[in-house]
């Protein structure tokens, strides 16, 4: 059995791993500041490159007062995968023309950035790791983002404003129940919270970090799952539930990454999408083989040896 990324591509395809090193910050960053000059190109980058510098510090366990990251789902890799799919679905919504300010912008790539650091414990926090925080790492993250953004010299304003778009990633949460201070505010939390899933889900290595995340839960004390084989197994329901989130909760505001591909790159392809599609068919594929173990085909970065 194949590779998820070879189902269902023609020749000359391009996936998203292509189009840049997904795994090298860096090379995330300077893809974000491409595409930030592309919406504007007097647009003040300054408050996003010092965060994302911030960031990688935090999670590489060199931010004072922190350890460094434990939660090998919830990691820097996503971190990142987050910020370059909010800022992507951000130049999308641009070219429909979707008039976000500037600096609305920049709090809105803020609060991609630090939308998870509340899974990084602090220094002198010597129990377990950060994934038992599973259930009130929203919160935690929200309260990170108030005491950096003091620190930057945020605005009450603009702190309340990076904080709603991070509750938005919370899927406990009923997104109409935010008070948002404008309608922009509102616009950038549900692409943050499209951005979130969007990220994870089309993360080549999804189906192994799955594993990871049944971890993260069992210390989190989050019952829903019996066994890693369980988590996979409901993972085919969440699919569903996802793609009835982007069109309800989330406003639709994925349908913007598209515009992004076509403007950026030329693809008329939502390769997040194909990505999902693609890993969603394999792990469909793998569950329904009869007396089989399915980790016995998800092979990357051997995560599954990793977890055992």
């Amino acid at each position: 059995m194949g590779n998820p990324d070879s189902k269902n591509i023609m020749p000359n395809q391009k996936d998203l791993h292509d189009l840049l090193q997904m795994d090298s910050p860096q090379a995330v960053l300077e893809e974000v500041l491409i595409i930030l000059r592309m919406i504007s190109r007097h647009f003040d980058v300054i408050p996003v490159r010092s965060t994302f510098i911030t960031t990688v510090s935090l999670y590489e366990g060199r931010y004072p007062g922190y350890k460094k990251c434990n939660t090998p789902y919830h990691d820097l890799n996503h971190v990142t995968d987050t910020f370059l799919a909010m800022e992507r679905l951000i130049h999308g919504a641009f070219i429909e023309g979707e008039y976000l300010p500037d600096r609305e912008i920049a709090i809105g790539l803020m609060a991609a950035l630090l939308h998870d650091a509340g899974y990084i414990q602090q220094a002198h926090d010597n129990e377990g790791t950060g994934s038992k925080y599973t259930m009130t790492h929203v919160k935690r993250s929200m309260t990170f983002f108030r005491s950096y953004g003091k620190q930057y010299g945020l605005s009450e304003e603009e702190i309340a404003a990076g904080q709603s778009m991070i509750l938005c990633t919370d899927l406990a949460v009923d997104i109409s129940t935010i008070p948002f201070s404008n309608t922009g505010v509102e616009l950038l939390g549900k692409m943050l919270g499209a951005a979130d899933l969007l990220a994870q889900m089309s993360d080549r290595k999804y189906l192994e970090k799955l594993l990871f995340l049944y971890h993260e839960f069992k210390e989190g004390q989050v019952d829903d799952y019996k066994s890693e084989i369980d988590l996979l197994r409901k993972t085919v329901g969440f699919y569903g539930f996802i793609e009835q989130r982007y069109e309800t909760a989330l406003g639709g505001v994925h349908r913007f990454i598209l515009r992004h591909f076509e403007n950026r790159w030329n693809i008329s392809e939502d390769l997040y999408q194909r990505a999902i599609y693609n890993q969603k068919n394999y792990l469909c594929q793998i569950l329904a083989i009869p007396d089989t173990d399915p980790r016995g085909y998800l092979k990357r970065d051997r995560i599954v040896d990793k977890v055992r």
